[in-house]
């Protein structure tokens, strides 16, 4: 009879789930279908670009508002808005989420694909398309908003939640720090996000204890030429052929004087010159990204573009007042988790989700975040930023078997389940709050 009962108790346990759902989690399923569902297709239907979210920002102002207790502040460094929900003393934590779209034209197929079109803050039109899944992330945070305030017993402190301009640009989370991010609202012990990851399976989040995204800086180069008659380039100076030649010499800076294992991406995204067939043109102009993972790579690389554009000016002739001019327009430092936070964080991941549900962090690419901005070590304050996967297995498998490709970030294909963000995202951010601001729980030591 005893080993009967042992093996019933035993068969109970393994028809156990692993992990039992924390219940809030049933509750963002609910609200995502009751009205979180409607306000992402709202969001994928009106992207607006960087520092230009004016419509965004103020629908997440009075998402923000409708909820009890938070104390909504708009135009944070142009168009960012800060929620500031207080319950008692204990640590703030920082929940952030960026709101940009991208100047893409969607072909996604989606029912509810943009067909908007904006004048950017570089004065040109373009189509615009949510191609990085931002509108995934606000919704989610106006989901962890709603759980965290209709729990209030079960944790306190300060949650600031901000919704950030210009991810896409690198500069909106400087901007809102420069317009007073850390003086007018409490200062962060902890600050928070995470992303939607097409390349992710649905259902999972993915954390480092290190790196979790490479810097960025974005680089305007002028090559000036002299103008002539195509059929005539003696008569001038081809800034095309020049600008062609820095194409390929600025792939030596990273094959030929990068240390190897040092990762280093310098791609030049536009190349734009002239406007007729025979006409050569008095200048060309090249827009270039620059990825690093250290500092030190980074400030080798942009002086490494300064010095051969320089030398292909002097390499064609050109005179001292006439060589190209190199501009670094924006940039952000790489995104780095705090260890000791990114271990504790990643267990609640996996006492919430599921340990099967939180995959090893694995950088397989560049990509890099502004985030790094709220984090720079002279604030203190320590950083945590997730991936959210994003693609079901069925379309997986589907591209298994010679399917159509899973559509990467920033592509005019760009898809991720919106449901399966929002909810695994705001249920992992919920969590993560909850930890970090569980009543008497041990206060934040200061970030060394």
């Amino acid at each position: 009879m005893r080993s009967l009962l042992l093996a019933a108790v035993a068969l109970g346990a393994l028809a156990q789930p692993a992990t039992a759902e924390p219940d809030y989690a049933a509750a963002i399923r609910a609200d995502y279908d009751k009205s979180l569902a409607a306000m992402w297709d709202d969001f994928h239907r009106h992207p607006e670009l960087s520092f230009k979210e004016e419509r965004t920002a103020a629908k997440m102002a009075a998402a923000l508002r409708a909820i009890p207790g938070v104390q909504v502040t708009e135009k944070v460094g142009g168009t960012g808005v800060v929620g500031v929900l207080k319950n008692g003393t204990g640590p703030v934590v920082l929940v952030r989420a960026d709101m940009d779209g991208l100047p893409v034209e969607e072909k996604s197929g989606l029912a509810n694909a943009s067909t908007v079109r904006q004048v950017g803050v570089d004065g040109v039109e373009a189509p615009v398309m949510h191609a990085c899944g931002h509108d995934t992330h606000i919704v989610g945070l106006v989901a962890t908003a709603r759980r965290l305030a209709a729990m209030k017993d079960r944790w306190a402190g300060t949650i600031v939640f901000v919704v950030q301009p210009a991810e896409e640009r690198v500069g909106g989370a400087a901007a809102m720090v420069k317009d007073g991010l850390y003086t007018r609202f409490p200062k962060p012990d902890y600050a928070l996000a995470y992303h939607s990851n097409s390349e992710g399976l649905a259902g999972t989040v993915s954390a480092s204890e290190d790196i979790q995204y490479s810097s960025s800086d974005s680089v305007d180069i002028v090559v000036p030429g002299v103008g002539a008659h195509g059929a005539s380039p003696q008569a001038g100076k081809d800034p095309v052929y020049m600008a062609s030649q820095l194409v390929i010499a600025l792939q030596g800076l990273v094959s030929r004087e990068r240390q190897p294992l040092r990762p280093a991406v310098i791609t030049v995204g536009s190349f734009h010159a002239g406007l007729k067939h025979n006409i050569i043109s008095d200048q060309a102009k090249l827009q270039v990204t620059v990825r690093a993972n250290d500092e030190a790579t980074r400030a080798q690389l942009l002086a490494g573009i300064r010095r051969v554009a320089r030398g292909i000016g002097e390499l064609n002739g050109m005179p001292a007042d006439k060589l190209p001019v190199v501009t670094v327009i924006e940039g952000t430092p790489t995104t780095v988790n705090d260890a000791a936070l990114a271990r504790r964080l990643n267990a609640v991941m996996a006492t919430t989700l599921g340990a099967d549900k939180v995959i090893p962090f694995q950088q397989k690419g560049m990509g890099a975040e502004d985030f790094a901005a709220f984090i720079e070590p002279k604030y203190g304050i320590k950083g945590y930023y997730f991936a959210v996967g994003g693609t079901q297995q069925a379309a997986f498998d589907a591209a298994a078997k010679g399917g159509p490709p899973i559509p990467s970030h920033h592509s005019p294909l760009f898809k991720v389940d919106p449901q399966a963000v929002v909810t695994t995202g705001a249920t992992a951010m919920t969590a993560a709050v909850l930890d970090l601001l569980k009543p008497g729980g041990v206060p934040p030591s200061p970030r060394t």
